[in-house]
C-alpha cells in the first residue's frame, strides 16, 4: 500500500478535507456590499387581522405584519388603551416582523377602542420608531368619529413645539392628571401640530406636556405644560385647539440640589424664581459676616463662599421678600481638603473685542488681591503698560479691563501663575487672552419708536437674538418713547413685548392647579436686522 493510500485511509483525514474544503467555498462566497445608505425609515405596516378600523369587534388577538423585523421598546410607558382596561393587553413581536396583541379582559358593548402604539415599535437594525400608530376596532356597529386637533407653542418663544405629548382627561377623570399615564394622547408633528381622532362625545380637559422623564406623567421640576383652562365639551370636531406650553414654578418652595463643592463654596437650586432673594448664616452666627454670595440672573440659584471653613456643621436660611423660606444644614469632615483653581471666562465674541465695550473677565472665585506686576498686555508684540483692572459694581466676580485699546493690533493679556489671590490663599495658574480689536464698520445702532396701546398698563421691550432664545437686552415701557440699542453687532435680532400684567419687571408663568396662563407676548413680526455702521429705525406698535 503506498503512503498516500495509507493517509487516505485514516477516519480523521476526511474531516480535514471537508473542513479545509468548506472554507474555502466560504471565503469565495458571494457576500451583500456592506455601507450605503443608512435606514431611517421606520417600520411599515402590510396586514391587520383583524383588518384596522372594524366594527363588531369580536376577537382576543391582533396580529400586524410589517415589512421587516421590528422590536418593542419602552412599551409599558408607550401603549396605552383607550378605555383602559384592568388587565392591559400583552404585546409580543421582538426580533420577528409579527406583532400580536392578546386582549386579557373582556370589552365593553358598543364602545370604540383605541390602542395607541406611541413611539413603542421600532425597526430591530436603526431603531427608527414608528410614532404615533394606533389600531381603532368597535365592539359594536359604528365607531366613535369626533377629532380634536391644533397647534402647540413654546409661550417664551412662540417656536413650535415638536415630540411634545398632547392628551386628554373626561373632565369626570381630571383629577389623575399628574398621578398616571393617559390613555388618549398624541405627539405633535415637526410643525408642532397634533391630532386626537376616534373619539366619542363627552366633556374633556386637554393638556400639552414637553417632557424629559419619557413617563408622560407630568413632573413640574422638569417638565414644560400647556392647558386650556375651560373644559372641552365635544359635540362636534374641534379644530384649532392651540396650546402654550412653559416651565411652571412651584407653588411650594423647595431646594432641588444643594452640596459642598470640592472648592469650599456652597451651591443650592431652586425650585422658584425668587423675587428679592437673602442668604444668611444663623449658625455658626460668626461666620456670616463676611461671606461672599452671587445669585444667577434668574435668582433660582445661589453660591456662597464663607471665608471660615473651621466648623464642622453649617446652618443657612434662605429668604425672599424678607420671609423666611427654608433653612439648610451642611455638614463637613475634619479631614476634608479643597482644590481651588481661580479661573477667568470673557466677554469676547470669539476672538474680538466689542470696540464700544470694555473687555470683562469673569471669575470663578471672589478675588482678595491682583498683582500687577504679574499681568502683561503685549500689543502686536510690544510689551504695554497702563492697563487697570477694576472690580464691577455689580458683580463681584467680574473685573473691567481698562486699556485705549487699537484698531488692527493683536493683543495677549496674560495674568502669569499667582496674579491673582483669592479667599483662602487659592492662587490661578497661568491665564491668556489672545483678541483683536472688533472693527467700528460691523456693529449699528437700533432705534425704535414704541407705541403703547394703554399707558395705565406696563410692558417689557425685549432685543432677543435669531434664534428666540438669548435676552440681549431688555427695557420696561409705561408710555409712547423712543428706545436706543447702540452698537450692536451686526446680525438678525428680534423684538418681542411681554404684557407685565402685574407691573413687576419679568415674565411671569403659568400655574395648572391655580389655572392661569402666563402672561401674554408677543413677537413683532419684522426681522430686524442691523448692518454694519448703519443706524436702523423702525417704529413699533404694541397691539
Amino acid at each position: 500500500m503506498s503512503k498516500i493510500e495509507k493517509l487516505t485511509n485514516r477516519p480523521y483525514l476526511h474531516y480535514y478535507l471537508i473542513l479545509i474544503i468548506a472554507l474555502i467555498y466560504g471565503c469565495a462566497s458571494i457576500r451583500t456590499p456592506e455601507g450605503g445608505p443608512k435606514d431611517t425609515k421606520p417600520p411599515k405596516v402590510l396586514k391587520m387581522d383583524p383588518k384596522n378600523i372594524t366594527t363588531n369587534f369580536k376577537s382576543k388577538k391582533i396580529t400586524i405584519e410589517f415589512d421587516e423585523y421590528i422590536k418593542l421598546q419602552n412599551e409599558f410607558k408607550e401603549f396605552s388603551i383607550s378605555p383602559e382596561q384592568e388587565r392591559p393587553p400583552i404585546l409580543k413581536g421582538s426580533n420577528t416582523k409579527k406583532l400580536e396583541i392578546t386582549l386579557q379582559d373582556s370589552l365593553e358593548k358598543n364602545t370604540t377602542y383605541t390602542l395607541n402604539f406611541g413611539k413603542s415599535i421600532a425597526d430591530i437594525t436603526e431603531g427608527n420608531a414608528l410614532k404615533n400608530f394606533t389600531y381603532v376596532f368597535a365592539t359594536g356597529p359604528t365607531l366613535d368619529s369626533l377629532s380634536i386637533s391644533g397647534n402647540v407653542k413654546n409661550a417664551l418663544t412662540g417656536q413650535p413645539e415638536i415630540e411634545t405629548i398632547v392628551f386628554i382627561l373626561p373632565l369626570s377623570r381630571d383629577s389623575l392628571f399628574g398621578k398616571k399615564k393617559p390613555s388618549i394622547y398624541t405627539t405633535t408633528d415637526s410643525s408642532g401640530n397634533y391630532k386626537l381622532n376616534n373619539l366619542k362625545k363627552d366633556t374633556y380637559k386637554i393638556y400639552a406636556l414637553h417632557e424629559k422623564g419619557g413617563d408622560k406623567i407630568y413632573q413640574q421640576n422638569s417638565d414644560e405644560v400647556g392647558f386650556v383652562k375651560a373644559p372641552l365639551v365635544l359635540d362636534r370636531n374641534l379644530d384649532s385647539v392651540n396650546l402654550m406650553v412653559f416651565k411652571e414654578l412651584a407653588s411650594e418652595f423647595r431646594i432641588l440640589d444643594r452640596k459642598l463643592n470640592t472648592d469650599g463654596s456652597i451651591s443650592m437650586n431652586f425650585n422658584q424664581q425668587l423675587r428679592k432673594p437673602e442668604i444668611a448664616v444663623i449658625e455658626p452666627i460668626a461666620v456670616d459676616a463676611n461671606k461672599k454670595v452671587r445669585f444667577n440672573k434668574t435668582n433660582d440659584s445661589v453660591k456662597i463662599w464663607l471665608n471660615d471653613l473651621s466648623f464642622d456643621s453649617v446652618k443657612i436660611a434662605i429668604k425672599d421678600e424678607g420671609k423666611s423660606l427654608d433653612t439648610v444644614k451642611f455638614t463637613r469632615g475634619k479631614k476634608d481638603t479643597y482644590t481651588r483653581n481661580i479661573q477667568a471666562g470673557d466677554n469676547l465674541e470669539g476672538n474680538l473685542l466689542n470696540p464700544y465695550k470694555d473687555l470683562k473677565l469673569h471669575f470663578n472665585f471672589p478675588i482678595d488681591k491682583i498683582d500687577l506686576t504679574k499681568v502683561t498686555l503685549l500689543e502686536d508684540s510690544i510689551l504695554r503698560t497702563g492697563l487697570t483692572l477694576i472690580k464691577d459694581s455689580l458683580d463681584f466676580l467680574t473685573y473691567n479691563v481698562k486699556y485705549t485699546w487699537k484698531p488692527k493690533e493683536e493683543y495677549i493679556l496674560k495674568l502669569a501663575d499667582g496674579a491673582l489671590t483669592g479667599i483662602f490663599n487659592s492662587k490661578n495658574k497661568d491665564i491668556t487672552k489672545t483678541f483683536k480689536l472688533g472693527n467700528d464698520d460691523d456693529y449699528g445702532t437700533l432705534i425704535l419708536s414704541v407705541e403703547v396701546p394703554d399707558t395705565s398698563k406696563n410692558y417689557i421691550l425685549q432685543i432677543v437674538n435669531e434664534k428666540k432664545e438669548v435676552v440681549i437686552s431688555s427695557e420696561r415701557i409705561y408710555k409712547n418713547t423712543t428706545v436706543t440699542f447702540n452698537k450692536y453687532r451686526a446680525g438678525i435680532y428680534f423684538a418681542r413685548i411681554i404684557y407685565d400684567e402685574n407691573k413687576n419687571g419679568i415674565w411671569d408663568t403659568g400655574n395648572v392647579k391655580q389655572g392661569f396662563q402666563p402672561e401674554k407676548i408677543w413677537y413683532a413680526p419684522l426681522e430686524l436686522s442691523i448692518k454694519a455702521n448703519w443706524d436702523r429705525k423702525e417704529k413699533l406698535i404694541i397691539p
